[in-house]
């Protein structure tokens, strides 16, 4: 049975285990609030349900609760960061920041990050620059799960690019998508659910679409299945072009860190776990060194109206533009509550009980 849980609740939980696990109280707040607005946007895949990957991780000693991160090279508006495999969101939040405040001196900031660990949704960090009046984007590589076009064997990641620009409308302009078809993470989910994977999104290593999502995940770690790039296989959908994507975000988070890409990111060596190694890339754009910020606002505004406005396909009463299912979802999630099903409630009793946590205001802990 799903249940409603109050998402401050889940958020006060996820600090505290984070707390219990070693990590400083700080950088718990920040790994908990990037994990909590997963959720309150609806993306469920890299929200609470991912929480227990990161203790295991951690448990492992393949990513650090402390982290010292260290910044190799910096110009005005350029730097180079090592994250000392720590915690993913606090290496990028810091990243963030930092081109942040070169946007504003320097009228952009970039910053290449090598050696972090996953960091929850890329939209979490252009939303940063967005909140400063300023266009964000932000890449990040990831262990390989993806196959090129005409291929079968996963040897780039899904590779998220997120793009965000401020708007004279209730919402900015928010896009956050993965290069590939779908990520890891929503497989995860379908297995938890007990739900086939839609056909069209994975590739084996025969050239078959699977669909089995429990198979899936143990044929991922043993490299006999794929995700598709965005498009799907071959090329009749475009699916060379989010090939071509997932390798442009490949090369900006590895090239310009001199970071790890492709396979050298999948966490194993000689057969035992190591540190993934991540790496990412942060852009902040200065709106206000090309044209007074309202003036952009309004343009970008004008530019979502138009859309929004244009002719409807039969059965639809509404176009969206990107980032306003999820910020309407914010809304209504911070009401209703964010939904927890059976599994995961089973995996968070768990977890308090091992970690001591203290109480929470769970309905399904009188269970």
């Amino acid at each position: 049975m799903v249940v409603r849980v109050d998402y401050r609740e889940l958020k006060r939980f996820m600090k505290d285990g984070f707390i219990a696990l070693g990590v400083p109280r700080d950088d718990a707040e920040t790994c908990a609030t990037v994990l909590i607005e997963s959720d309150l946007r609806g993306i469920e895949s890299h929200g609470i349900g991912r929480f227990k990957m990161y203790v295991d991780r951690m448990r492992q000693g393949i990513q650090h609760p402390v982290t010292r991160q260290t910044v190799v090279n910096k110009t005005a508006n350029t730097a180079v960061i090592d994250g000392g495999d720590g915690m993913g969101q606090v290496i990028a939040v810091h990243a963030m920041n930092m081109a942040i405040d070169m946007a504003r001196s320097a009228n952009i900031g970039m910053v290449a990050v090598r050696n972090s660990t996953h960091f929850g949704i890329t939209g979490y960090y252009p939303s940063m620059a967005v909140e400063q009046g300023m266009v964000g984007l932000a890449f990040s590589n990831a262990r390989s799960s993806v196959a090129p076009t005409f291929g079968v064997e996963p040897v780039i990641g899904t590779n998220p690019i997120s793009f965000g620009a401020p708007s004279d409308e209730e919402y900015p302009f928010l896009l956050d998508i993965a290069t590939s078809t779908t990520q890891r993470g929503k497989i995860e989910l379908y297995a938890r659910e007990g739900k086939p994977t839609p056909k069209g999104l994975t590739i084996d290593i025969d050239g078959n679409e699977p669909t089995d999502s429990v198979q899936l995940l143990d044929d991922f770690v043993k490299g006999r299945a794929s995700l598709l790039a965005l498009g799907g296989a071959g090329e009749e959908l475009g699916g060379h072009k989010g090939y071509g994507l997932g390798v442009m975000v490949e090369i900006l988070c590895s090239a310009f860190a001199n970071g790890k890409f492709g396979k050298a990111l999948d966490g194993m060596q000689d057969g035992r776990p190591v540190p993934y190694g991540l790496g990412h890339f942060f852009i902040a754009i200065n709106v206000e060194s090309f044209v007074p910020l309202p003036v952009f606002k309004h343009t970008t505004g004008s530019i979502m109206r138009e859309i929004r406005r244009s002719r409807k396909a039969p059965g639809h009463d509404r176009i969206y533009l990107a980032g306003e299912k999820e910020f309407d979802m914010v809304k209504r999630l911070k009401t209703e509550g964010i939904p927890i099903d059976e599994p995961l409630q089973k995996i968070i009793r768990e977890l308090i009980a091992e970690f001591k946590l203290g109480r929470y205001d769970f309905p399904f802990l009188a269970a």
